[in-house]
């Protein structure tokens, strides 16, 4: 039962499909003091973390990015690379990836009709772009998609994910080593130059920029496209007045919050959340898609209910992104490619639409990050 106090289903017991038990948090407001609070370690390590699969266990636990670290050795790791994703930085990258963009779709309409826009299009310019910033050659993408895939997938067994870790890991070391002698001007080349940083460090930095900079908005692209074309009215909105778009973007993130399983932390102290006291050593998963239809936050007298997608909502300060010092680096990144391939794609293909019906889309719903399999078009 909940004390005093508590909202009630803002954070409740729950088991994990091993078995084993967790806490499941749900409100906005109870999603944030866990992720701000150091209290929840964020390293997979720690006694009582909680995991969805064996195969994401051995993953985060064999050789952890600094995502799967606590302060101040994930602070250390993380300013390396923050300056690459500043705004600033990126706001500069807009015109190559505008490139990028108009290019992809180019291909993608030689190509022909019907297209799929998650391979022909939602995949190829995420990829392009972290392929672009990092000096990783385009021409592998294949492979490192592949193994993506595989390392993100919950249905991996520790085989599986150990076999894929150690194979992109092998290929950046290799790219990495590769700098050394032919650097460029991008991150992989910055890293193999700093002296703070051994050869598995800096694998561990690009293997975890180049897995999470191109699946991500991959994902959520496709599905903020799919989203528009299933209401006319609201593309061609869109379309006339682009200034829109970025406010649009905002509320589509809220909408569907990819990260539809949630963000695992483990209480390292007994801590008080949601008048639910968290004993240390209990594991707790942060519902992001949950806290962000809190009607709370994003109700209220007058609001659109947040369970349904409005694009003039304020919803800047959802947490599609996570919170605390583990918010998601390549933010400013996927704000840009997503308001670019949105305006681009409206206004360069008013007539896309789908060319399959609801019942024949297929998700990824194994996936930690949610999306489609595949989305077939016309226009």
């Amino acid at each position: 039962p909940a004390s005093r106090g508590s909202r009630e289903g803002a954070i409740t017991r729950a088991a994990l499909p091993d078995g084993s038990p967790c806490w499941l948090v749900t409100g906005y407001s109870e999603v944030r003091s866990v992720l701000a609070d150091p209290r929840f370690s964020a390293d997979a390590r720690t006694p009582g973390f909680p995991f969805l699969s064996p195969g994401q266990r051995q993953l985060a636990t064999s050789k952890p990015s600094f995502i799967r670290m606590d302060d101040p050795e994930h602070a250390r790791l993380r300013r390396m690379v923050t300056k690459d994703f500043l705004v600033k930085r990126i706001e500069a990258l807009r015109p190559g990836i505008q490139s990028i963009v108009d290019e992809t779709i180019d291909r993608m309409v030689a190509k022909g009709q019907p297209a799929d826009l998650v391979g022909d299009f939602a995949l190829p310019v995420p990829s392009l772009v972290i392929c672009l910033m990092l000096g990783v050659p385009y021409q592998d993408h294949e492979l490192f998609q592949s193994l993506s895939r595989t390392l993100l997938d919950n249905t991996t067994s520790k085989e599986q994910a150990a076999e894929a870790h150690h194979q992109l890991m092998d290929y950046l070391a290799g790219l990495s080593a590769h700098k050394a002698d032919h650097p460029g001007d991008d991150i992989l080349s910055r890293l193999v130059a700093r002296d703070d940083l051994d050869p598995q460090q800096t694998a561990s930095l690009g293997f975890l920029l180049l897995v999470t900079g191109h699946e991500s908005t991959a994902n959520m692209s496709a599905l903020a496209v799919l989203a528009l074309l299933r209401d006319p009215e609201r593309a061609a909105r869109l379309r006339a007045d682009p200034a829109l778009v970025p406010g649009a973007v905002e509320e589509l993130l809220r909408w569907l919050t990819i990260i539809h399983l949630g963000l695992a932390r483990a209480a390292t102290q007994d801590v008080e959340i949601g008048g639910q006291t968290v004993r240390a050593g209990d594991g707790v998963i942060c519902m992001l898609s949950a806290a962000n239809r809190d009607p709370g936050m994003f109700g209220g007298e007058g609001a659109t209910d947040p369970g349904e997608l409005d694009l003039t909502r304020d919803a800047r300060r959802h947490l599609a992104f996570g919170f605390g010092v583990h918010q998601c680096l390549g933010q400013p990144l996927a704000r840009a490619e997503l308001q670019i391939i949105l305006e681009t794609l409206l206004r360069r293909l008013p007539g896309l639409r789908p060319a399959a019906g609801e019942q024949e889309l297929a998700y990824s719903t194994e996936n930690i990050v949610y999306g489609l399999k595949a989305l077939p078009v016309v226009w």
